[in-house]
Parts: structure tokens; sequence; C-alpha cells
């Protein structure tokens, strides 16, 4: 027999009731079983007092004291030379026994209690020294109190309520869960999710966020991959075509051959970089501007280099060679294409560093800017017809910022080139 239900429904309402039942329970049991002791034992020792000086007025003959009192604490008194009473009297229920005990205590007779439940009435039967029956009648609550009643239905009431309330928020998280999971589900047999948007907690919103990035970064993934196998048929069958057409025709020079030979040489080794990723590394604690300094200076010797870094840069955990690869190929980039300039300026907040790479060559239109982010697509007519390259840089510079929880953006620099925004978290 399982204890623990299954869905996170059920394990939910159980984990806020229990919790609320065994405290309420402590409650109505250390604080109230105390205090409904006390009140009754106070509310039969009363009574019983009471009915213990009537009855020594009455054995000393007193009968108008005795009256008089009756009259003043509310008690109706009758005298009867015999009572057609049940067979069992009520001495020993729970909302009487502490009358019996304390009369037992204080008379010198047997007192026969009955109680009417339905007018919330108690008779007390008391014989008197001339044989007759002495009947106090009074209501029931001179010697119980529903209070404790009240208490334990209104602690029953408010489960009931606070269940009540609970169950739509629970509901709406399950479902918010349900449907995450749905998606994922078609998200892994590569399907996609139409109509699936993060709702639901901050917590859930959030895990919904990071899926649908996930499938986002599997769908370009495989894309690349896809892109790679045709960029590397369309772009070696070229030059190999045009080595063979060559070498068949006794045309071919040892200066062609050599360069198609390192053109192809140039395109399968970003291929092989492409395809391997990124190598496992240690996250150290990094500073950029030493790293983009070095890099500048060894991508853009005659190049005017104009750094603005803050005096004290945040320090924060990352994989240096990593970054160190993404930023070689955006400053590359930049002094591939500046005409005299390049500008690297980083912006550091309490949780953020930003790196603003700009150059004031040609730039990118902002129509072709999207492109410039797919892989092995070369820019060739916005950028410039000699450049070469596989078109893999950015791509490979914004996968390593991606994998560093950050964001690459290409926007319009005012030195009239490509401004490269890339903002990574601390």
């Amino acid at each position: 027999m399982r204890l623990i239900p299954r869905s996170f429904l059920w394990r939910t309402i159980l984990m806020v009731l229990i919790p609320l039942i065994i405290a309420q329970v402590i409650v109505a049991n250390a604080f109230f079983g105390n205090h409904w002791s006390r009140v009754h034992n106070t509310l039969a020792r009363t009574l019983a007092g009471e009915i213990t000086t009537m009855m020594n007025f009455i054995d000393e003959g007193n009968t108008d004291a005795m009256q008089k009192m009756a009259r003043d604490i509310g008690i109706n008194v009758g005298f009867h030379d015999k009572l057609n009473r049940p067979r069992h009297n009520d001495n020993h229920a729970h909302e009487t026994g502490k009358l019996a005990s304390e009369l037992s205590k204080r008379l010198q007779r047997r007192a026969n209690i009955y109680m009417d439940r339905g007018k919330r009435l108690v008779y007390v039967d008391v014989p008197t020294r001339d044989n007759q029956i002495a009947t106090f009648g009074t209501s029931l609550y001179r010697i119980y109190s529903t209070s404790t009643e009240v208490f334990i239905i209104w602690l029953l009431g408010s489960i009931l309520i606070v269940s009540i309330l609970i169950a739509p928020f629970i509901i709406m998280h399950t479902r918010s869960i349900r449907r995450i999971a749905r998606a994922a589900g078609r998200f892994g047999r590569g399907l996609d999710a139409p109509g699936f948007v993060p709702t639901g907690s901050k917590e859930i919103r959030e895990a919904a966020t990071s899926m649908i990035t996930m499938k986002e970064r599997l769908d370009r993934y495989n894309r690349t991959r896809t892109d790679m196998l045709n960029a590397v048929s369309h772009d070696l069958k070229a030059p190999l075509t045009r080595m063979r057409l060559a070498v068949e025709t006794n045309t071919a020079t040892n200066d062609d051959l050599i360069r198609d030979i390192d053109r192809m040489t140039e395109m399968v080794n970003g291929y092989l970089a492409f395809a391997r990723g990124e190598t496992p590394e240690i996250e150290q604690a990094t500073e950029l501007p030493p790293m983009l300094t070095r890099i500048a200076r060894d991508a853009a010797p005659t190049k005017k280099i104009i750094t603005d870094f803050p005096d004290a840069p945040a320090q924060f955990y990352a994989r240096p060679m990593a970054l160190a690869r993404a930023f070689s190929n955006i400053i590359e980039n930049a002094a591939r294409y500046a005409n005299k300039t390049i500008k690297i300026t980083e912006h550091d907040t309490v949780d953020m560093v930003e790196i603003i790479i700009e150059d004031d060559g040609p730039g990118i239109p902002d129509n072709r800017k999207r492109d410039a982010m797919r892989p092995f697509v070369r820019l060739d007519d916005a950028r410039g017809t000699d450049t070469g390259g596989t078109g893999l840089g950015l791509s490979i510079a914004q996968t390593a910022i991606e994998n560093h929880g950050g964001q690459l953006f290409l926007e319009n620099s005012e030195l009239g080139g490509l401004r490269v925004r890339i903002v990574l978290p601390i």
C-alpha cells in the first residue's frame, strides 16, 4: 500500500494540510483541553455548592431562605413524594460527571442527575430527611460549556476553508508543470509545441523559459550541422574540380595548386574547429581588459586601438580560453574590415559585464545582421569581396558567449561600422 501519493497535486495538498492539522490538534489539546477541564470543574463546583447550601436550608426547615436563594441564582426547586424517572441516571455522562462527583463529596446522600438534551436542561434529585425528593432544575449550560465543541467545529471548518482556498492555486501550479512536461515530451521527439507559453509562478516560468532556450539551441545546433555538411560539399567541390581540371589539362602551376590547397586547408580547419566545439575547461577568476588588450594588439597591429576600461574592472568566473577564442574572432573580424580605428569599451554593473567592440569599416546592413550570425554564411557583398573566410567567426563567438549565459548583439556603430555588444552575467 502506497502511503505517499504520486501526483504533485496531492503531495502539495498533504504538505499543507498535515502540518496545519497537527498544529491545530496540538493547540486544541494543550490549550483547550486544560481550559475545558478547568471551566467544567469550576461550573460543577459552583452548582454543587449552591445545591448543597439550599439542601442545608431545607434540612433546617428554612424554606424561605432556600426559595429566595433559588430565585436569585435562577434554579427551580420542587418537592415530590415520588418521581417517574428513567431507570438509569446520567451521573456518569461527560456533561454531568463533574457535578455528580462534586455532589457526592458535599452531600451525605445520593443525588441522581438527569438531562434533557433537547431542551438543554439538567435536573438533580436529592432525597430530604422527611422522605421527599427535592428536584433542582436549571440550564445545562450551568455545568457544561459548549465553547470547546464550537472551537473543534471551527478547527475542522478552518481546515476545510484552507483546503478550498489553496486548491485552485495548487491546481494552477500543477497545470503549469503538466504543460511543461507535455512540451518537453514533444521537444524530446523533435516536435514543436505550438501555443506553449510559460505560465505559473516565477520559478515555473523560469524553468519553462530555460527549456524553450534549450530547445532553440538544440535546433540551432542541428541546423548548423546541416549547414556545415552543405558548406563542406559546396566549398570543397569547387577547388577540387578546379585542381582536377588543371591537372588533366596540364595547365596547373605550383602556385595555383598551393593557393587552392591553402584555401581548402583553411576551410577544413574552420569546419573542424566548429564541429569540435569547446573543449572541457575549468572556470577561473577572469578580468577582461588584459585579455582584450592582448587580443587587439595581436589582431590589429596596424590599426588605432581605443580602449575604455573601468579603473577596477569586474572579476568573475569564466572559461578564459573559450572567451579568448570568442573575442579573438570578433576583434579579428573588426581588424579585417576596419579602415583605421577599433574601439573596445567595458561597462560593469552589479550583475553583468558589457563589452562593446566597434570599428569604422563598412558595417553590415540591418537586413543582413541575422544572416551574419548563422554559420557558413559569408557577407562578402556587405564586407568586401576579397576577405575569404568560412563564415564561422561570429557563430563560434556567439556559441561561446551563450555557453557562459551571455548574449551577443550586432548593432550600428557611431564610428560608421559594426558594433558588437556582448553582455555576460557575473
